[in-house]
């Protein structure tokens, strides 16, 4: 039980309940979290988990480990935050997290340009609609989405992000497009976005596809499959997209740029968020809907 990764493993299969989903957590190998949890299981004499054909769930003694290990974790990432806090290198690794629309359509350029600008610094991206545990060290600094996005990081807002309703270019033509036309939406994962309450409230029994990410909603809407509420920095720019509507004030969101207390005087977190608000303030017409549709 001494060994730390021995605990990154059984925490992952006790959050996750699978091999798999552990194994994603972690990137590696299904086989090799198999491996870690019964060498644990074997070093510690003591079955852990309850093997189903549905996946893994908490022995006793597993639930009484689980408690003590995630104190351990926690311990375990205050003192990485508090060594990294220390560094004063503009070099090392910064993972950062975004939303796929904001990956893909905001960020590619200027990773670019930062890394122009501080080739010592490695960037890893992780692709992820849910909010990913910065106090874990899930990730370095976070681009979130969200008008509340909690009292424990720090950060800045960079702006509003407008949502308007879009169609192809070529399909629902005419005034009653709102009312008439099908509806693609998110899913019951996305059930909780004011951009999915306020579709939901108009399209009755019109919704023919629903998808959990916002690429996958807006190149629904770009195939014609239906109309849908898409961030205007991620819609305006696509030429075969047209609005619908106006921003609407209900679906408008804010967009964070986050880290952990303990990271923010870290020389390359510091470097980064400041590039990156710099660089995204450019944009911030398209960003609050302010450029239509070409």
């Amino acid at each position: 039980m001494h060994d730390w990764d021995d605990i990154r493993y059984f925490l992952a299969a006790a959050r996750t309940g699978t091999l798999s989903g552990a194994a994603t957590e972690l990137g590696v190998n299904h086989s090799t979290v198999f491996r870690r949890i019964n060498q644990l299981e074997e070093r510690i004499g003591a079955r852990l988990f309850e093997r189903h054909r549905e996946g893994y769930t908490l022995t006793a003694a597993g639930e009484t480990m689980r408690g003590s290990a995630e104190r351990v974790e926690a311990e375990m990432a205050t003192l990485e935050r508090q060594v990294v806090g220390e560094d004063v290198r503009l070099t090392g690794t910064v993972r950062l997290t975004a939303p796929d629309d904001i990956s893909e359509r905001l960020l590619p350029e200027r990773l670019a340009a930062f890394r122009e600008a501080y080739p010592g610094i490695l960037l890893e991206m992780i692709v992820a609609d849910r909010f990913l545990n910065l106090s874990r060290r899930d990730a370095d600094v976070a681009f979130r989405p969200s008008r509340d996005p909690g009292d424990t990081l720090v950060g800045r807002r960079l702006c509003a992000v407008a949502v308007a309703v879009y169609r192809r270019r070529d399909a629902f033509t005419g005034a009653t497009a709102l009312r008439d036309a099908p509806v693609v939406s998110g899913d019951d994962s996305l059930a909780h976005t004011d951009s999915v309450k306020w579709m939901e409230s108009q399209a009755g029994e019109r919704i023919v596809l629903r998808a959990n990410t916002m690429a996958g909603r807006l190149y629904a809407a770009r195939a014609g499959i239906g109309i849908a509420a898409l961030p205007c920095f991620s819609a305006d720019p696509d030429p075969m997209l047209v609005r619908v509507t106006d921003p609407i004030p209900e679906m408008e969101n804010e967009l964070w740029l986050l880290t952990h207390p303990d990271l923010r005087n870290t020389a390359r977190i510091k470097a980064f968020m400041e590039f990156m608000a710099a660089s995204l303030a450019s944009d911030r017409d398209l960003l609050e809907g302010r450029r239509a549709s070409p």
